[in-house]
């Protein structure tokens, strides 16, 4: 009876400890997934290539993912964004074209302050920026192109406000990416990409950013809405790049709309998922 006893406890806490690991792990499991697609006007401006601003229209992919971790008791979210955008630019004599293309991936840590019954949300905390890419100018020949590559640590904030019209829900959001500290790869002033890379004749081609050469901020602005079994977004990108190193000025304003959906999901073991109730989402 005695060891009968001792079984039932030991079974007994082997799965109230099991049933605390899962709630423990269950908030990470709740993951937000969201796709969208934009196109929108583009003002580009790179002194490498030419002294002139140039103009066009862009095309945006966005895909974000959004879930709890467990750091400071489980109130801490991660981000990440993944961005790629390309434009087709004239100059405003409308005689020469410039092709400009980037790739953003960024994390962010946002400490999640919940009020209103979790109706209202703030979040704020670091994140770092990673970017690559390229601006092409088909009238240069000696210098046709000026790479992109660039990245560091910032600060992120977002807030997010639930409410209903009617009965008809809604989510809106707005969120600020900075970055305040990085590096940054540029030519030289009037230095040739085949004097760094043949001649091997590089200056100081990877340089130091902050807010004082590198003034940049990415905002969107999502407003959510369920249509039947489908969660819609649709929503406004403001990507404001700009950096003045080696005596080379550069710009790149980006003003998108863009739609796409949102899936709530609760991942399972393997690769295994359930839809997820949109009152326990982690944005």
């Amino acid at each position: 009876m005695k060891q009968k006893f001792i079984m039932l406890l030991i079974a007994l806490g082997s799965f109230l400890s099991v049933g605390a690991q899962e709630d423990s792990l269950r908030a990470t499991r709740y993951v937000m997934r969201s796709t969208l697609f934009g196109i929108g006007h583009s003002n580009v401006f790179e002194t490498y290539l030419s002294p002139l601003e140039y103009t066009g229209t862009e095309v945006r992919f966005l895909h974000e993912s959004m879930r709890m971790t467990r750091l400071l008791g489980g109130k801490v979210s991660g981000q990440s964004l993944i961005q790629v955008n390309a434009s087709y630019n004239k100059n405003i004599s409308q005689t020469a074209e410039m092709y400009a293309g980037l790739v953003n991936w960024s994390y962010a840590l946002h400490y999640q302050f919940r009020m209103n019954d979790d109706k209202l949300k703030i979040l704020v905390g670091p994140m770092l920026d990673l970017n690559g890419g390229v601006v092409y100018s088909r009238r240069n020949s000696n210098n046709p192109a000026q790479a992109k590559a660039y990245g560091g640590l910032g600060a992120s904030g977002m807030l997010i406000y639930k409410f209903h019209i009617a009965r008809y829900p809604l989510t809106v959001r707005y969120q600020a990416n900075l970055p305040l500290l990085g590096v940054m790869f540029s030519p030289e002033y009037g230095e040739s990409y085949y004097e760094i890379f043949s001649l091997g004749n590089g200056g100081r081609n990877v340089l130091f950013t902050s807010l004082h050469n590198n003034p940049s901020l990415r905002q969107i602005v999502t407003l959510d809405f369920p249509i039947r079994n489908v969660t819609m977004r649709v929503g406004y990108v403001c990507d404001i790049q700009q950096s003045k190193v080696n005596n080379l000025k550069s710009h790149a304003y980006s003003h998108d709309f863009m739609i796409g959906f949102v899936r709530n999901l609760y991942l399972l073991r393997g690769k295994n998922r359930i839809s997820m109730p949109l009152k326990v989402t982690p944005f």
